[in-house]
């Protein structure tokens, strides 16, 4: 059979760009047909089983109910305001509209240079989907998901409260590299989790962070987004220290140190929906950094450190620091060679189970795991975590899908 290479690309692209559906659905959840196409191409789909994902989500989802018509836009986005209707899921069509036009006065490199900063803050909103979108759309080159990831950023808008952060003094392990940080957070967690809980629980539940105080009314029915939102506002002395590794190392380490450490965060809870995400969206964020201007690339990160920690002191579950010392140790010089994998399947494996998952998620989880295999010097973990798929939450139907 011949592979016709160029339509197929046109098929892809021609989904990429497709404007038929609304970036959420039944109240608060992320369309995600678009990521899904992004990492199926990535992993060598055949444009059929890309075309074949996509009807049945944009019918069924992976909650068994569809996606739903664009929205008519509450108010006209435009220079003035763009910022001021930022997170209040409010005008989505008009802001793709904004940015839109905006591409074509500026380009896409001067409309990042000009736009995204004022973005960025925002960049766990939506669970992080606003992220992963803009990011998984550079990534696929589609023009059009680009502007849809520029409108779902400023639409899902919820501040990680960067004028809360202040740089490190600790000057131990916990400053010079990323996974220092993440064992002192957790040794954090095991030794004065019943405080840490206790805070938490008590910013869950005070009334400034209530339906009647006017704190975040479009997240009320979100659940666990409305959590972070609440967690960051409320803000706290782990969250919002910003280690000094972010000065101190290049961008390269930086990123390195990052998707391994968050990829031992898997390993330690294995199919973690939240964790996957952060996997995601990190890769998502990287686009979007290196798209940025050399300046500002540091605060991304800064924004998405303090975003994931949002993330991860709204959970109940935290792992402890042995859990992720032994995962290091057994996993930090751990090679793949082909003749002799010890743990996990192969990659061939798990790619075909990716193929035909109706999850989305997993195949992004693969996609990125796959790539960071061969961009880190096919370290077993990257494989192993990428074997371990997670299982769609439960989310009931909204029945007139407005939320």
């Amino acid at each position: 059979m011949s592979i016709d290479v160029k339509n197929d690309l046109e098929i892809v692209e021609t989904l990429l760009s497709d404007q038929s559906y609304h970036i959420e659905f039944n109240g608060f959840l992320t369309n995600h047909v678009k990521q899904g196409v992004v990492a199926l191409k990535g992993l060598e789909a055949s444009a059929q089983r890309i075309k074949e994902f996509y009807d049945h989500y944009v019918k069924y989802t992976t909650y068994g109910f569809g996606l739903e018509a664009p929205k008519t836009s509450e108010h006209i986005i435009t220079q003035d305001n763009w910022q001021i209707y930022f997170g209040k899921h409010s005008s989505f069509s008009s802001y793709c509209q904004f940015f839109d036009q905006k591409e074509k006065e500026l380009g896409l490199e001067r409309l990042f240079e000009e736009y995204v900063p004022s973005l960025l803050p925002g960049c766990v909103g939506s669970l992080m989907h606003g992220t992963i979108h803009l990011g998984w759309a550079l990534d696929s080159g589609n023009r059009w998901m680009t502007i849809e990831g520029l409108a779902y950023m400023a639409f899902s808008y919820v501040s990680c409260q960067p004028e809360k952060t202040f740089s490190s003094a600790l000057g131990s392990n916990a400053d010079k590299s990323v996974l220092g940080s993440l064992l002192h957070i957790a040794e954090a967690w095991e030794t004065d989790g019943e405080t840490l809980n206790n805070w938490r629980e008590a910013t869950l539940t005070n009334e400034k962070y209530s339906v009647s105080s006017g704190f975040h009314p479009e997240l009320v029915i979100t659940g666990f987004q409305n959590d972070i939102a609440k967690v960051l506002a409320e803000g706290h002395l782990l969250i919002h220290t910003t280690p000094a590794w972010i000065e101190n190392l290049d961008m390269e380490t930086i990123w390195k140190e990052l998707y391994e450490g968050l990829t031992l965060f898997y390993l330690a809870k294995p199919g973690d929906f939240l964790v996957l995400h952060l996997i995601t969206s990190l890769y998502g964020m990287e686009q979007i950094a290196n798209r940025l201007p050399v300046q500002q690339q540091k605060r991304a990160i800064k924004c998405y450190w303090t975003a994931m920690l949002g993330v991860v002191f709204s959970d109940d579950e935290v792992p402890t620091r042995a859990t992720l010392e032994a995962l290091h140790s057994k996993y930090n010089n751990t090679i793949d060679h082909d003749e002799d994998l010890k743990e996990g399947q192969t990659w061939e494996k798990i790619v075909a189970r990716a193929i035909i998952e109706e999850e989305e998620h997993n195949p992004k989880l693969v996609y990125v795991q796959r790539l960071l295999w061969r961009r880190f010097g096919h370290r077993s973990l990257f494989r192993i975590a990428a074997g371990n798929f997670t299982t769609t939450p439960e989310v009931r139907k909204i029945e007139d899908g407005t939320g």
